[in-house]
């Protein structure tokens, strides 16, 4: 039998007597950590899924998987000490998905052993820095911090390849050290303290989410040409500007802001989906006219 994938999602759920803590809520929650000893891993494996299953630490037999290329640890108990042995398992150097979303991480790990690796989540953990990022591998294309503690955009320069940036529910208060990035398609970066826009010519930039952050102001993005969908709701906009040169915008969300009128988007003919809702604008012929020229005003996603 040649086995590729092995998915032990939540395997601890169906091992029989695990030791129960119940909670206020009186919902049952597994107090042990599992340990897969008795679990055969076939040297063959390219996808080990070990999603939920209180892992607080690596089995040494995955240091063996030379053909894996995707190994998922998502939502476990594991802490930096745990994941240390990764970077000396150099059999794991053509792994090219990492997973690490939903655990225990105060830093980054140390990832420059996987030449190859294309997919980086490090979400949802205690990250408070990026240090430790440019130790890896210039062919990263999809990096995913959101939901950490981190302050400063660092150490990405020179992720050339890179094209998903997820850094939304940290403390980013500036855009900074994206200049680079010229291959970039999705940025999200909601949920942060940022005041200023500032995509520093990414020209090839299709996705942007600046939602629930502190600006003032929409200007910054003229010069993603290539942008599609922009997302700016609550934050304190109370001008809509700079957008005339975006002609391939479809979705723009400029809902919760300051808007008391409609400007600068007669051009935006490819304009499918336009959320106003809860700003201030008061006239509604004003909007008609502004949106005269584009779709938006015959789909759905026209809202006030």
């Amino acid at each position: 039998m040649y086995i590729t994938r092995l998915s032990l999602r939540a395997l601890l759920l169906h091992l029989p007597s695990p030791s129960f803590q119940f909670s206020r809520s009186r919902t049952p929650t597994i107090n042990t950590p599992l340990h897969l000893d008795s679990i055969e891993l076939p040297p063959t494996l390219t996808d080990l899924d070990l999603t939920v299953n209180r892992l607080s630490e690596l089995d040494s037999r995955i240091a063996h998987l030379s053909m894996l290329k995707k190994l998922s640890l998502r939502q476990n108990l594991i802490e930096d000490s745990a994941v240390e042995p990764l970077s000396r398992w150099d059999a794991l150097s053509d792994l090219e998905e990492l997973i690490l979303r939903d655990n225990k991480l105060a830093e980054v790990p140390d990832i420059s052993i996987f030449s190859r690796l294309l997919v980086f989540d490090v979400s949802f953990n205690e990250i408070t820095s990026l240090e430790g990022l440019s130790k890896a591998s210039s062919t990263l294309k999809e990096l995913y911090v959101s939901k950490n503690e981190v302050y400063k955009i660092m150490e990405i320069e020179y992720l050339h390849d890179l094209q998903i940036l997820e850094l939304g529910s940290n403390r980013l208060r500036v855009m900074v050290n994206m200049e680079s990035l010229t291959k970039l398609e999705e940025l999200w970066l909601g949920r942060n303290r940022i005041k200023v826009v500032n995509l520093c010519g990414l020209r090839c930039i299709k996705k942007i989410s600046l939602q629930s952050n502190q600006l003032t102001s929409m200007k910054g993005s003229e010069d993603c040409v290539a942008l599609a969908e922009l997302y700016l709701s609550h934050n304190g906009i109370s001008k809509m500007e700079g957008l005339s040169a975006l002609v391939n915008l479809r979705v723009l969300d400029v809902s919760n802001n300051k808007l008391t009128s409609v400007d600068d988007i007669q051009s935006l003919t490819k304009l499918e989906d336009l959320w106003l809702n809860d700003n201030q604008i008061e006239i509604l012929e004003a909007i008609t006219e502004a949106v005269e020229g584009s779709k938006a005003n015959s789909f759905p996603g026209f809202s006030m």
